[in-house]
């Protein structure tokens, strides 16, 4: 359980990084750098300029987060018998691929609503992580305290 909540704790870190990079990306205009390409970036997967490598950077991150949100969800199903664990690193995991999806669309489609939307996903996915993790250390603090309770000198609930 230990591992389970370093990797859902880091997996939101990553997370929130991830949005921060997003929205650089998104005052930089570097979406639009790669010439409504995507997954691709100035013809190639290589970028030629410093927007295109920024936006370039944040597909990358991306990825990398993406696999790390998997095995976040797989690991609440394997390591926890929380339902609340399960159902929020579970809704991380679905909202992804629509994130995926949206964040083509802001290369294609660069409006307000697209940009909200991706946002919105984001935000979602942010949430159901940081759920996870809380809950996940809230899970396993419950008997830590109980056991400096006892250590004190206090009655035991059991």
């Amino acid at each position: 359980m230990v591992r389970f909540r370093h990797l859902a704790g880091v997996t939101t870190g990553l997370t929130f990084v991830l949005i921060l990079l997003g929205v650089y990306t998104a005052a930089m205009g570097a979406g639009l750098s790669c010439s409504a390409q995507w997954p691709f970036c100035d013809g190639g997967l290589i970028p030629q300029t410093w927007p295109s490598f920024i936006e370039w950077f944040h597909r990358l991150v991306a990825m990398i987060t993406g696999f790390f949100i998997l095995g976040t969800a797989a690991g609440s199903w394997k390591y926890t018998d929380e339902k609340r664990i399960r159902g929020a690193a579970t809704l991380a995991l679905a909202v992804t691929p629509i994130q995926v999806v949206l964040g083509g669309a802001t290369v294609f489609v660069y409006t307000p609503l697209v940009q909200v939307a991706h946002h919105t996903a984001a935000l979602v996915i942010f949430g159901a992580l940081l759920a996870t993790t809380l809950w996940s250390y809230e899970e396993t603090g419950a008997p830590d305290s109980r056991t400096a309770d006892t250590a004190a000198g206090y009655p035991s609930d059991d």
